[in-house]
């Protein structure tokens, strides 16, 4: 049975490895410090990338079921965010979580992932397993199920979103905690890596 909880683990470890610069010279030690030097470099290149630019997430619960499968490997863009670019509506966010949910005993170091149905200054409302944003239906394509539950209508606070995982009746999200605040968010997933089957973007 699926959890309600979305705990992306810790990030996996990226490797990386570069063969030596040509054959070896005279007595060694020159080709062995070039080779530890490729090594380092390459070392300090994955470690910039993981940290700064994307860092790779795999996924080991259900409550983002259909979009993202058990066990898939996702790669989360971190630039935008750093650069503090508006987000937008139906980005999937990866984000710490709130103080609301904390409180209620989740782990403060466990991420979580999520798609963001409300900025600031919507109003959402989920009625008749309708999503409602600012007086308008809107096109809600990914749930598997219409949900069950009703939510709002809420105002989103400045500097907040609204987020929900797309099984929605199975997923600890806004409509149970509240608003998330922005800076928790720590980038978006945007590429699907693993499976083979289903390497792409996501949307």
């Amino acid at each position: 049975m699926p959890s309600t909880f979305d705990q992306p683990s810790s990030p996996e470890r990226a490797s990386c490895s570069r063969s030596g610069d040509g054959p070896p010279e005279a007595g060694g030690q020159p080709g062995r410090w070039r080779g530890l030097r490729s090594m380092l470099i390459a070392l300090c290149i994955a470690l910039l990338l993981r940290w700064g630019v994307v860092e790779p997430r795999w996924i080991p619960s259900g409550s983002m079921l259909p979009t993202l499968q058990l066990q898939d490997r996702v790669l989360v863009e971190k630039v935008r965010q750093r650069l503090g670019l508006a987000l937008r509506h139906d980005e999937i966010v990866v984000f710490r979580p709130p103080a609301a949910l904390v409180a209620r005993g989740y782990d403060p170091d466990k991420a979580l992932i999520k798609r963001v149905i409300g900025l600031p200054g919507d109003l959402v409302e989920i009625r008749g397993g309708v999503l409602i944003r600012n007086g308008q239906p809107m096109a809600d394509p990914w749930p598997a199920r219409a949900m069950d539950y009703r939510f709002g209508p809420v105002r989103v606070p400045a500097r907040q979103a609204l987020v929900l995982g797309d099984n929605r009746n199975e997923s600890l999200d806004s409509h149970l905690w509240g608003p998330l605040p922005l800076r928790n968010i720590q980038g978006r997933a945007v590429f699907r890596y693993w499976p083979p089957a289903r390497i792409g973007l996501l949307d």
